[in-house]
């Protein structure tokens, strides 16, 4: 591999990196910001995925396949711009609207979410025959609370 190819693999792979971690946060600018990043860093794997060489119109000469570069990576990458832009304008509206209706621009976890699952996982423990106290308490289960070290430190320092 040359530098050029070396230097462009690290560059796509930290932009994918730093993309999809901006989109695991839960403020929705840093989400889009993520999906910017993502759209970026697929535009320049197409781009690196095409050769170069000489344009495809000729002025009436020989047709040589290998010579001209290949037009399919850049109509993918344009595509990809487009898409990229049109996606980031819908999550930047959806964005405006939650901070619009809100005040801030967290996502909340969904309550009725949590009520499924907390519902799930005590027909789980149920059907395990194990102690569903420790699933309610959201201790795994196993823990015993006699060795806890907060129950050694006075009340006040709990």
């Amino acid at each position: 591999m040359r530098t050029p190819d070396i230097t462009l693999a690290v560059v796509v792979g930290g932009l994918f990196a730093v993309g999809f971690l901006l989109m695991m946060q839960r403020s929705l600018i840093r989400i889009v910001l993520g999906f910017v990043l993502l759209g970026h860093g697929t535009n320049l794997l197409l781009l690196s995925a095409g050769h170069p060489g000489e344009p495809p119109l000729t002025g009436g000469g020989s047709a040589e396949p290998g010579r001209y570069a290949d037009p399919l990576p850049q109509a993918m990458a344009l595509t990809s711009v487009v898409i990229t832009f049109g996606l980031t304008a819908f999550l930047l509206a959806l964005a405006y609207r939650s901070w619009w209706l809100t005040g801030h621009d967290e996502v909340r976890d969904d309550v009725e979410d949590r009520r499924i699952g907390t519902a799930r996982e005590r027909a789980e423990s149920a059907e395990r025959g194990t102690g569903a106290r420790s699933v309610e308490a959201g201790e795994p289960e196993g823990t015993d609370d006699s060795d806890d070290a907060a129950h050694d430190l006075p009340e006040e320092n709990r």
